[in-house]
């Protein structure tokens, strides 16, 4: 699949708003390094040094992927989405207040035969065995127990 190169022309007006973002040291970093790579590509009247886009990325420390898409945002969508960072999307809750609620009960209650106490794990794994959650990973019944601020099998004196 053929690469679409986009061209970026910079008017004058846009040209003195990216010179002020790069040289104010007032923005946030991603802002700055897209004021600079928009000014390294402009086609405008006032480049009078060409450099490639991978030399570009090579000073900029960035990918040549990432100009691409810093120049396609300019070019599709104008100079403010090219300088602003889309908002990542919300991925919501995976677990509600009922199902911490039986994985706090269940680590409060005694362990199964042969163990000790409750492993991360072994809640893990009895939480999908009673049909509480289709799967869960060990790493997410700890974040949600730290939450509950439930200390699995710490005595606490010490």
């Amino acid at each position: 699949m053929p690469t679409v190169s986009y061209k970026v022309t910079l008017s004058r007006k846009e040209r003195d708003e990216l010179h002020e973002i790069s040289h104010s040291g007032k923005r946030a970093v991603r802002t700055v390094l897209t004021a600079l790579v928009l000014l390294a590509v402009d086609r405008g009247e006032c480049q009078t040094v060409k450099q490639s886009e991978r030399e570009i990325a090579e000073t900029l420390h960035i990918s040549p992927c990432s100009i691409n898409n810093i120049k396609k945002r300019f070019v599709e969508e104008g100079l403010d989405a090219a300088l602003k960072r889309k908002p990542m999307p919300s991925r919501g809750k995976k677990y509600d207040g009922d199902f911490e609620a039986h994985l706090t009960a269940l680590a409060c209650s005694k362990a199964p035969e042969g163990h000790a106490r409750w492993s991360l794990r072994l809640l893990a794994d009895r939480v999908v065995e009673l049909q509480y959650t289709d799967k869960i990973s060990h790493e997410a019944v700890r974040q949600i127990l730290k939450k509950t601020n439930l200390n699995l099998g710490k005595n606490m004196n010490g």
